[in-house]
C-alpha cells in the first residue's frame, strides 16, 4: 500500500511495483505466445511412407501444425486435399511434411508430354485438364490425304497457346498428356507433316 511520509508525500511500497512488473509481463508472453500460434500453419505429414503411384486420402496423413518463417516449399494443406485423394508422385519418408509437388490429382505414370499444333482453331471446350482424340490425315502426295483416324484417343491437354476459340482462325500449339505406348505414332505422324486435328473426347454415356 502506498504510504505517506512526515511531511504528506505519498511513497510507493516497491513490492507493489514488483507486482505490476510481473503481471505485465506475463501478459506480454502470453500474448506472443497466442500471436506464435495463430501464426502457424495447418499442414499434412506422412502416416506412413509413400511412394509414387499410391492414391492417398486423409486417412494416410496427420495434421501438424508448423510454423514457417518464409518457406521456400509449399506443403499440402487440408482444405487442398479433394475427397477422392491425391496421387503420389514423388516418395515421402514416414513424419515428413508433404510438398505440393510430391503429390497429383493425375496418375502422369506412363505418360509423356508431346507438343502438338492442330491446323485449325480449338474449340471453346478445349482447355487445360480436358480430353481430346488426337485424328491425324497422312499424306500421300501433295493436295491428297488418306481419311483421318484417331492414332491417340483420350490425351489430357496440359497447356494451350495461340488459336483460342473457334472464332479465331488461326492455328493453336497444344501441349498434350500422350500415353507412351503412342508417341512413337504421333510423332511420326508430326514428323511426316501429317494433318492434324484435335477433337473434344465424348463421354461414353452420351
Amino acid at each position: 500500500m502506498p504510504r505517506r511520509s512526515d511531511r504528506g508525500a505519498v511513497r510507493i511500497d516497491p513490492r507493489l511495483i514488483i507486482g505490476v512488473v510481473l503481471v505485465v509481463g506475463s501478459t506480454v508472453g502470453v500474448t506472443s505466445l497466442v500471436s506464435g500460434l495463430d501464426d502457424a500453419s495447418e499442414v499434412y505429414t506422412a502416416a506412413t511412407t509413400l511412394s509414387p503411384g499410391d492414391r492417398i486420402t486423409a486417412d494416410d496423413l496427420v495434421v501438424e501444425r508448423v510454423r514457417f518463417g518464409a518457406p521456400a516449399i509449399r506443403y499440402l494443406e487440408p482444405d487442398a486435399l479433394p475427397r477422392d485423394g491425391l496421387i503420389v508422385v514423388s516418395t515421402v519418408r514416414k513424419g515428413e511434411l508433404v510438398p505440393v509437388a510430391s503429390v497429383d490429382d493425375v496418375d502422369r505414370a506412363g505418360l509423356a508430354t508431346v507438343v502438338v499444333s492442330s491446323r485449325a482453331a480449338l474449340p471453346r471446350d478445349v482447355e487445360v485438364g480436358a480430353l481430346v482424340d488426337v485424328w491425324a490425315a497422312h499424306r500421300v502426295e501433295r493436295g491428297a490425304y488418306d481419311p483421318p483416324a484417331v492414332i491417340v484417343p483420350g490425351a489430357e491437354v496440359a497447356a494451350t497457346t495461340g488459336g483460342g476459340g473457334i472464332v479465331d482462325g488461326g492455328a493453336a500449339s497444344v501441349e498434350l498428356l500422350v500415353p507412351r505406348e503412342r508417341v512413337a505414332v504421333l510423332l511420326e505422324a508430326l514428323a511426316a507433316e501429317d494433318v492434324i486435328d484435335l477433337v473434344p473426347t465424348r463421354p461414353t454415356d452420351e
